[in-house]
């Protein structure tokens, strides 16, 4: 399982002085896309062919929050869910090792016609990891 760490920055908290929910998606976001980078994928190169990778359902359980200078890891696994959906399983975990969340990700690829497909590269890298 891949795991990226990172850091709570001042502005990504709200009036509560917690991580606003919304910021959470953004570290997910991050997260995919380091993996991706690491499994040698390139999300930009894939954009300028004209495959747009695309997130089509999240479900997110927020169980506690992150404060200002919090240190945590976003955590990545992904697999198959059918074969034209990716489904990336993401949890954070803060420096106590206490889940903070946890998310299903599903995403496919947009081929240059806009019809889902996921790429060779793609369903390689997972198989190899199943």
């Amino acid at each position: 399982m891949y795991q990226l760490e990172m850091q709570v920055r001042d502005y990504e908290c709200d009036m509560q002085g917690i991580v606003n929910n919304s910021v959470y998606m953004n570290y997910l976001e991050h997260a995919r896309h380091e993996f991706l980078k690491m499994k040698g994928i390139d999300f930009a190169a894939l954009a300028t062919q004209g495959i747009n990778l695309v997130v089509i359902r999240a479900e997110v359980d927020y169980l506690k929050s992150l404060q200002s200078s919090d240190s945590f890891k976003v955590a990545v696994n992904w697999s198959l869910s059918s074969r034209l959906k990716v489904c990336f399983e993401q949890s954070i975990i803060n420096q106590n090792n206490e889940n903070i969340m946890r998310a299903k990700i599903y995403a496919t690829a947009l081929n240059t016609k806009g019809r889902p497909k996921i790429p060779e590269e793609i369903a390689k890298a997972i198989n190899n990891d199943s």
